[in-house]
């Protein structure tokens, strides 16, 4: 099948069910896992939010027009605690008060380690998914992105906010009391979180201390011991044995291959 590829779609269950959009298409993935699969690059990438035909991808799918001018591909995207939407140069402000200006969580997850993150209400748990999250736990509710960055920036000087995506592909992350150190951070970080509050007011920085553990276990039935990346830029054609998928990564017997980065290339997937 021959078309242009986006992130894959997923869905929580035990274990997570992804599904890889190809053009109108959704493969499921999960069904090949064992078997063997084949991408080809077409030598063509199209802008995931315009269509047109762009030499190189910026910001995971975008050509560069639309890079330099979405208010998705701003960097306070990255960093939200540096949202610029009351200074009244929002790139696109209707899409700010859709995307940015809505409840968002601040979460604790165990990938690769212990992460806080931030994520919009509609995108639980998708998020969690998409990096290979083990165990989540919502930890706050905040009134919009600018306030989950504040806080998360808080929390961020007694906790990573990243993932090493290679140690993520390695194994499934050692199970913790994510509700204990939530206690902890809490604790640290009493100071800060009172002052958003007072800033803010109490309903926008709301504390959660009775959300549950999301549990999250992946497709995967072998795991690399050593991770190779696979790169359709340097190699237009990919095949392997399936293993397995976690995050946005397939896991296959001659590397990974992050099907986020080659949003909107166009592909021959053959699955057999």
């Amino acid at each position: 099948m021959i078309g242009n590829i986006t992130k894959m779609k997923v869905q929580l269950a035990a274990p997570v069910k992804y599904q890889l959009p190809v053009d109108d298409e959704l493969l499921d993935m999960n069904a090949h896992i064992g078997k063997h699969i084949r991408l080809e690059s077409q030598d063509e990438i199209n802008c995931i939010a315009c269509g047109r035909k762009t030499k190189k991808s910026y910001a995971q799918g975008y050509c560069y027009p639309c890079f330099i001018s979405l208010a998705a591909c701003d960097m306070c995207i990255v960093k939200p605690e540096t949202c610029h939407y009351d200074a009244g140069t929002c790139r696109e402000p209707d899409w700010a008060q859709e995307h940015c200006m809505q409840p968002h969580y601040v979460y604790l997850a165990n990938s690769s380690g212990i992460k806080v993150g931030i994520t919009r209400a509609s995108q639980i748990p998708t998020r969690w998914i998409d990096q290979g999250a083990g165990q989540a736990l919502p930890i706050f509710r905040v009134g919009s992105r600018y306030q989950s960055g504040l806080l998360e920036v808080a929390i961020k000087n007694h906790v990573s906010d990243r993932t090493d995506w290679r140690k993520m592909l390695k194994g499934e992350a050692e199970p913790r009391d994510l509700k204990s150190m939530r206690d902890d951070l809490v604790k640290l970080c009493e100071k800060d979180i009172s002052d958003l509050q007072q800033r803010f007011g109490e309903d926008n920085i709301v504390f959660l201390p009775d959300e549950p553990v999301v549990e999250i276990t992946y497709p995967v039935e072998e795991y690399p011991q050593k991770v190779k990346s696979l790169n359709l830029d340097k190699a237009p054609l990919i095949e392997g044995t399936l293993l397995g998928i976690k995050g946005q990564y397939l896991i296959m017997d001659t590397g990974v291959l992050n099907i986020r980065k080659h949003n909107g290339y166009k592909v021959d997937v053959v699955l057999i």
